[in-house]
């Protein structure tokens, strides 16, 4: 392997991998919240709710993320809405993870006993304070492993951006690979960028698994 490669656009990889945590991030955390919001909606009792919970989930999930990033990156200047291509894919890659975090979240929540829920709203507590305070806390420790797995997910699809021009890793990686001709080097150094970002991942999820099945 030439590692200097690695050492002379050490400037540019370290950019586009800032950008893809910085992308990877926000995407985490709106798809989180997002998808938890969806998964509300997917077991309410208000049926344009539950409706609409579906609707989102089996249209999102059964499209490709691209034509998702394409709807955002050349559907909104007909609208005349003109947003940059990190933006889009980060919105589009936040959407599309919401999708399936919602389904994760869901069965997280149908696994709860019912009679938990059903002791929070005798109590005195709202509907969505059961939720917030009792049902989702439960819901999250128990759907940890897969959920851990969607957002692994999260960080390798977020490589979407280079098509748009989103100033991710594998677009800075694309143009040293175009540059330099050594493109097997040059993408082995990428696939490091990654693992270095999904496997403190892998083991965090692994290490909150542990402790709260610890803790029951």
């Amino acid at each position: 392997m030439n590692f200097s490669i690695l050492t002379d656009y050490f400037d540019i990889y370290l950019e586009g991998f800032l950008n893809t945590i910085y992308s990877s991030i926000i995407a985490l955390i709106g798809s989180f919240v997002l998808g938890t919001i969806i998964a509300i909606f997917r077991i309410s009792s208000i049926k344009p709710l539950r409706w609409a919970g579906a609707v989102y989930v089996e249209f999102i999930r059964n499209i490709p993320l691209l034509l998702v990033v394409f709807i955002f990156f050349y559907g909104l200047p007909s609208l005349g809405i003109t947003l940059s291509g990190f933006v889009c894919g980060t919105l589009g890659l936040t959407l599309y993870t919401a999708s399936f975090i919602a389904e994760v979240i869901r069965a997280g929540i149908m696994s709860v006993p019912r009679g938990q829920t059903e002791a929070a709203q005798a109590s005195g507590l709202t509907y969505v304070q059961t939720m917030r305070y009792v049902v989702l806390p439960q819901a999250v420790k128990i759907v940890i492993p897969p959920l851990s797995n969607q957002f692994i997910n999260l960080v390798k699809n977020s490589s979407v951006l280079s098509v748009f021009a989103g100033l991710d890793l594998m677009y800075f990686a694309d143009s040293v690979a175009s540059s330099t001709l050594a493109t097997f080097d040059t993408y082995i150094f990428v696939a490091l960028f990654y693992l270095a970002l999904t496997l403190p991942l892998s083991y965090m999820a692994l290490h909150f698994e542990r402790k709260w099945a610890h803790s029951g």
